[in-house]
């Protein structure tokens, strides 16, 4: 999960950044436009390098374009970095004909801020001609607009998110295998049992900070933030007034309850939680090592597991449960859920935009949407796949995760959403560390939060 144009990271030392715009047009060699008949792939490379569900993907793919298209050639550009300096290599890429790909993989979070830069060329004419775009679903479809209704992005699948919690460990801790919290205090109740009577593990993971980029923001803040309120209105953008939301009490539940979290030891220890590779931690060694009691966590997360991803873990759908994040005091819907997701966008500079989309269509078959949609332990954005019996079977989780849509909830993903994101991690990591208190940095989020938007903001 996660984003970011360069404007989005003023915090950035410049000597990072101008590091990162040159390995950025390092990678791209001479340009898309070098050559006709080459379409330049560019693609998010796990940290982990035991991981290459999407390298492997890939590689399946271009075969099958050089096959039904003789003659033309697909170069794969992987990116190896945290998602926050994806992104910022990203932006440096698209910002220059020479160093532009022609197709790149953009979190739907950070579309709408690329399209805002003009890094990012419509796709309407092409998806008018493309029969089966009718097979989106229209949430996902929505995820890729600009506001200018145009579309920018194939969306290649969403995610859920929910709580994954190791058996074991709860049985030694004394809560059941069928464990399923009904409030914030359940599970922080959990998370106290597992500190005392099972020493020498984590009970929670729940990421923060900014060096875990959108995770702290998508996986934890807003997993908390939409389960406050009475599930009716967006607690973080107002869009009657058009304008995002500042001084809610719903925001400071939720960094207390990140607070509570760090300030009691229930999570990992601090230099572990602003770890940039935070997320392969808990994925290749925490959860699947049985050091881990609890993971706030995403639906995709058993890709780590499965044969080939060098942490081959068979037995994970037996040994961890899985349960729904509860709302804060348990009100209705009782649960809660954020879901986002990927697209392949070409970029307004691509030398070949008719061959990146002759790409995507290759991509998007039934058949290879549901080959991804298995692999990465996503889940499906198809009508035709997802109604198909043999997705719903194909992988333990499947079905709880793809159930959560129901409850789910989507970021206000507008060209400031980035800038915000940012100040809300900022917040985090301040009561993370304990340099801040809850009111002091959520003070602190409110100012972050005018320079921002422009001052668009308002109170409730």
């Amino acid at each position: 999960m996660p984003v970011r144009p360069t404007a989005a990271f003023p915090l950035l030392p410049v000597l990072l950044t101008t590091a990162l715009a040159a390995t950025a047009l390092t990678a791209c060699g001479s340009g898309s436009g070098s050559s006709p008949d080459t379409v330049k792939v560019s693609f998010k490379q796990s940290t982990d390098n035991s991981i290459k569900v999407m390298d492997g993907y890939l590689a399946d793919i271009k075969k099958q374009f050089e096959k039904k298209y003789p003659g033309k050639k697909v170069e794969l550009i992987p990116i190896k970095a945290p998602d926050s300096e994806y992104y910022t290599k990203l932006q440096q890429m698209l910002r220059s004909p020479k160093t532009a790909p022609d197709l790149v993989y953009e979190d739907t979070f950070l579309i709408n801020s690329d399209i805002t830069s003009g890094y990012l060329k419509p796709l309407d004419p092409y998806l008018a001609k493309w029969p089966d775009w009718k097979q989106f679903i229209d949430t996902a479809k929505n995820a890729a607009k600009g506001e200018d209704g145009k579309t920018y992005g194939v969306p290649d699948g969403t995610d859920t998110r929910g709580l994954w919690f190791d058996k074991g460990i709860f049985r030694k801790a004394g809560l059941p295998a069928t464990w399923q919290p009904k409030n914030w205090d359940d599970v922080l109740s959990a998370a106290r049992a597992i500190k005392k009577k099972v020493p020498g593990v984590t009970p929670i993971n729940v990421y923060t900070g900014k060096p875990a980029g959108e995770a702290a923001t998508m996986q934890t803040f807003e997993m908390l933030l939409y389960g406050t309120g009475d599930g009716t209105s967006d607690p973080l953008y107002d869009r009657a007034s058009k304008k995002w939301i500042a001084g809610s009490q719903g925001f400071r539940d939720a960094l207390s309850f990140v607070h509570t979290v760090y300030r009691e030891k229930l999570g990992p220890d601090v230099s572990t939680a602003l770890d940039p590779n935070i997320q392969t931690i808990v994925a290749g060694d925490l959860l699947p090592k049985g050091k881990l009691g609890m993971a706030l966590d995403g639906s995709w997360l058993p890709q780590a597991w499965l044969k080939g991803s060098g942490h081959e873990w068979p037995e994970w759908s037996s040994e961890l449960g899985l349960a729904s994040m509860p709302t804060q005091h348990g009100q209705a819907p009782g649960k809660v859920s954020m879901s986002g997701g990927w697209t392949w966008a070409v970029p307004a500079k691509a030398g070949n935009p008719d061959l990146a989309f002759d790409f995507i269509r290759t991509m998007q078959t039934k058949a290879n949407a549901e080959k991804w949609y298995v692999a990465n332990s996503g889940i499906a954005v198809r009508k035709d796949v997802a109604s198909d019996p043999s997705y719903a079977t194909a992988q333990p989780g499947i079905k709880f995760f793809t159930d959560l849509v129901a409850s789910t909830h989507y970021r206000p993903a507008y060209p400031a959403y980035p800038k915000v994101s940012t100040a809300v991690q900022e917040a985090m990591e301040g009561v993370t560390t304990g340099d801040m208190s809850v009111d002091k940095a959520a003070s602190g989020y409110d100012d972050a939060l005018k320079d921002a938007t422009d001052d668009q903001v308002v109170r409730k």
